[in-house]
């Protein structure tokens, strides 16, 4: 069973008005709260990253939930399970990590465990922000990409097979770098609703996601996605861990970014690749994207 689908049944038993983006939109707090968990051998190796850059990396996925919403990144929580073999060391190293992005943490929790386990709540401040939605696109309104893509995949493979070179690569993987002006210019400043969403889970599936929430098709245009020419174009749309971000916004608002689409009739994404049309159904992407089980 796909990740996916343990997230439709968990949507329909609680039938929640909250679940479906990445951050709760708890207006009546005037907040947004968002959860993330990292598990050894899942989502990282202790082979090749540092202590610190397992403090870093758990903090950055949940800043760019939270940036991703509109919303400014205010405050973290972290439970941190360990097993017997970890020292004062590692935990002092984590910490360092953790708090280096700037976001103040308050609270948390730790317990024992057979491998690390990391999972951060982060809470953003909606104050004089407009929040997004993946169900927002309309037709008529532009898809801007912001950030690269496929970098932080092609470090993960350098890495399993003991590289560090190039370090861009290895950098993209073990220190991810949040959109945080880009999406702090878009919750600002726009006053119409709108989509947008991290790329953690890689470039097609934000595409994917957006259009089949909103309901409508994504015509997009490969050649104007911002690219590294040293990876291949399969990671670029497919490879995750990126932590960019696809804002669909009206065609007369300036963001920034690079514009590679529009919003059309339809349902899903209609990709301009090597002079040919490639339609992908949301089935499509889910059966190319990683899953967590």
């Amino acid at each position: 069973m796909r990740e996916k689908e343990f997230i439709s049944i968990i949507k329909d038993t609680l039938k929640s008005d909250y679940i479906g983006d990445d951050c709760a939109y708890l207006k009546d707090l005037g907040i947004v709260v968002s959860q993330d968990s990292l598990v050894e051998d899942v989502h990282f190796s202790l082979k090749y990253m540092t202590p610190y850059q397992l403090g870093y990396k758990s903090v950055a996925v949940n800043i760019s939930d939270i940036c991703a919403s509109g919303a400014e990144p205010k405050y973290l929580t972290i439970a941190l399970s360990l097993p017997k073999s970890v020292d004062e060391g590692f935990v002092k190293s984590f910490y360092e990590g953790a708090k280096a992005l700037g976001v103040e943490i308050v609270g948390g929790d730790m317990t024992g465990a057979d491998k690390v386990m990391v999972s951060v709540c982060a809470i953003g401040s909606t104050r004089d922000r407009k929040i997004s939605s993946r169900c927002n696109a309309k037709v008529g309104y532009k898809v801007v990409v912001a950030g690269l893509h496929g970098l932080s995949v092609t470090g993960l493979k350098l890495l399993s097979e003991g590289k560090n070179e190039p370090k861009k690569f290895i950098k993209a993987h073990l220190t991810p770098t949040p959109q945080v002006e880009f999406c702090t210019h878009i919750g600002k400043n726009i006053k119409s609703n709108y989509a947008m969403m991290d790329t953690s889970d890689g470039l097609m599936d934000a595409f994917s996601t957006i259009a089949n929430d909103s309901g409508v098709l994504l015509r997009i245009d490969f050649d104007k996605i911002p690219q590294d020419k040293d990876v291949d174009k399969d990671l670029v749309l497919f490879g995750g861990e990126d932590y960019g971000i696809v804002a669909v916004v009206p065609k007369d608002f300036e963001c920034g970014g690079a514009v590679v689409g529009e919003v059309v009739e339809g349902l899903g994404v209609e990709l301009n690749l090597d002079g040919q049309e490639v339609h992908y159904s949301k089935k499509d992407v889910e059966e190319k994207i990683f899953n967590h089980f």
